[in-house]
């Protein structure tokens, strides 16, 4: 069995995508769902798929080897990044490299790094009138969105396009191939 942590800050919704995914797999279970917000949405999916989970603060995170620990002891394999806006320390990095992963809303490298993220990146790709966006499966490294890419999506965005409804059409390329990709790495 292949064991997954997912890192989230907000509603959650890749992360249950995920969760979805991997329920009756045999092969790769979600085995923990963490967050550095104790409000966020993604600790009540977790709670209701019966997942642990574990909160953090900046300071353990950045300054301690505690959520390394916490990751090891759950013997995971994977780290999948599905939201969450901290760039992941380099001794995390150190000690699961390449297993940590990450999905971004555009074709990279362009509209990454920091401040790139949600409505930030439509609203950009709109006004720089891009003919196609689309999803970024990488690596993660100690940059934001700079990792390896391991697969791209794209769609085309149509004339009157606006970041609600390209945000949209990102969201489906995230629901439809982000699991996929994942269950790929871990075969």
């Amino acid at each position: 069995m292949k064991n997954i942590a997912i890192f989230a800050s907000g509603e959650g919704t890749n992360a249950q995508n995920i969760i979805n995914y991997f329920k009756f797999s045999g092969k790769i279970k979600i085995a923990l769902i963490v967050s550095n917000k104790p409000m966020a949405n993604v600790l009540n999916r977790a709670k209701n798929a019966e997942i642990p989970t574990l909160v953090i603060d900046k300071n353990s995170f950045y300054e301690s080897d505690k959520t390394i620990e916490q990751l090891k002891a759950a013997e995971i394999d994977l780290i999948v990044l599905a939201g969450f806006l901290w760039i992941i320390p380099e001794r995390l990095i150190k000690n699961f490299p390449d297993r940590i992963i990450n999905i971004h809303p555009a074709l990279l490298p362009k509209y990454g790094g920091k401040g790139m993220y949600g409505m930030n990146v439509h609203e950009t790709v709109i006004k720089m009138k891009e003919k196609q966006s689309g999803i970024s499966i990488h690596y993660v490294n100690e940059k934001y969105d700079e990792g390896k890419v391991i697969a791209q999506y794209t769609c085309v965005i149509s004339e009157n396009e606006t970041a609600a409804s390209l945000a949209k059409k990102i969201h489906e390329l995230e629901y439809a191939n982000f699991p996929k990709e994942i269950e790929q790495l871990l075969s």
